[in-house]
């Protein structure tokens, strides 16, 4: 997704026409990025408006240091970690159940069974991440975001942030190398058993 808000020479994102345009644009992103991290639907919607209310209040106080999307992911992350603290709980090991889905291309129920070994093993290890690389991964792998923007959430410099990409990313490969077999089957279907 593209920033293409027309933002002003001072920065500042004014009109209702400007927040419906960016509340249009971004709301299928950010509602993605809040249901994997809430893992529930409904509480991701409530949160997604609380998002897009913070976002339409803040608009004339954006400066554009960073892109709009950067922005406006930070304060999606910044409303989900309220509801955590409102709930007085940590957030779920992680936050992805339809994060780490593959596509379903399974036509019989044993292929079906393949994919959902699959996905089950690729959450369980990005579960098993430390919070900061599990974070990056899940913006930039998952999210679609850059690098920078990356960054830019979660409150640290780019390289750092490409630091934990690529340390999450070798972990994540690691653990699957080291609990799970894979192999592919005689239709060259990329398969998962976990090993005991």
């Amino acid at each position: 997704m593209s920033d293409s808000i027309d933002v002003p020479d001072d920065g500042a994102i004014t009109g209702e026409d400007a927040f419906a345009s960016l509340a249009v644009a971004l709301s299928p992103d950010l509602a993605r990025f809040l249901e994997r991290q809430v893992r529930d639907h409904a509480i991701a919607e409530d949160l997604l408006q609380e998002a897009l209310l913070r976002i339409a209040r803040g608009l004339t106080d954006f400066d554009g240091r960073s892109s709009v999307k950067t922005w406006a992911f930070a304060i999606a992350t910044r409303v989900a970690i309220d509801h955590f603290r409102r709930r007085s709980g940590l957030p779920p090991a992680v936050g992805l159940d339809a994060a780490v889905e593959l596509p379903d291309t399974a036509h019989t129920p044993e292929e079906g069974l393949v994919v959902g070994q699959m996905n089950d093993c690729i959450r369980d290890m990005i579960a098993a991440l430390p919070p900061d690389y599990r974070e990056a991964i899940m913006l930039h792998d998952f999210g679609g975001l850059s690098a920078r923007e990356t960054a830019a959430v979660c409150g640290c410099s780019e390289a750092n942030a490409k630091v934990r990409i690529h340390r999450g990313r070798a972990r994540l490969k690691q653990g699957l190398v080291q609990q799970c077999e894979l192999y592919r089957d005689g239709d060259n279907v990329l398969c998962c058993h976990r090993k005991d």
